[in-house]
């Protein structure tokens, strides 16, 4: 009862926070009033990448299976899965909320606890991972200005406000401490594995290209765009990059 009447007031609190976001001067245009301070940010991630996190990656994938390297993901996604069922609920999709529950009890049992996907690989239950982020966007919050977190990435003020309320009410952490740790431990390989899978892709556009700042935010605040629309990005050319920056972090920060 505690923690349903802690869910409630964060919720509250965000809602009203998002209710402050700033709004651009001009519509269309990008709106990111703090630039010069998300460019330091911009290059202590890129600094963190190129020593550390690509670095662990490729030790990781040359040194783990791949079968191994995946079911390991998979605990990962698994443990995600009440938080997006609960936002589901939040966001009014029924729908969505019983197809993540179904996952998360088919996984949980058949899967054995997750380290397998048979709801997704038999029976064409897919993973639907939103956050709190999805539900102020879905309740009308305003996207604010963008932002770039040092370590956790590309964000907006209002995906800022809902990542701190994903991290402090996800229920899976809620259970017991060792179920928290847990959720907590297994968000590095599962990160891990996404650099290493992806680092062709990754090093093109956060290294070698000319304004990676630049580059990373329009594709963040267009990916953004269309999926809460749930519009498909292949059909415009959309930039996978932005994806998969967002997984990388999102599964270090976002899955608490």
């Amino acid at each position: 009862m505690r923690f349903k009447y802690l869910q409630l007031a964060i919720s509250a609190v965000a809602a009203l926070a998002v209710s402050a976001c700033t709004v651009p001067t001009e519509e269309g245009a990008v709106h990111d009033p703090y630039e010069s301070l998300n460019r330091v940010s911009h290059t202590f991630n890129k600094g963190a990448d190129r020593v550390l996190i690509r670095p662990l990656s490729q030790a990781y994938g040359a040194t783990v299976p791949n079968p191994v390297r995946r079911s390991l993901s998979n605990v990962a996604a698994h443990l995600d899965e009440p938080k997006s069922m609960a936002n589901h609920v939040l966001q009014g999709d029924a729908e969505s909320a019983a197809h993540s529950f179904f996952r998360f009890l088919i996984n949980s049992t058949v899967g054995v606890a997750g380290l397998f996907d048979p709801a997704a690989g038999g029976l064409g239950l897919d993973r639907r991972q939103t956050g709190f982020g999805d539900t102020l966007a879905a309740w009308g919050g305003r996207e604010g200005a963008y932002l770039e977190l040092p370590f956790a990435g590309p964000s907006t003020e209002r995906d800022f406000v809902g990542l701190i309320v994903d991290v402090a009410t996800n229920p899976i952490s809620h259970i017991s401490s060792d179920v928290a740790i847990l959720n907590t431990a297994s968000t590095i390989p599962a990160a891990l594995n996404v650099r290493y899978e992806f680092s062709d892709t990754v090093d093109s556009v956060l290294h070698d290209s000319a304004d990676s700042y630049a580059q990373l935010r329009l594709s963040y605040i267009q990916s953004r765009k269309f999926r809460l629309n749930q519009q498909d990005p292949d059909d415009v050319g959309h930039d996978h990059f932005e994806d998969l920056y967002d997984e990388i972090y999102e599964e270090l920060y976002d899955e608490f």
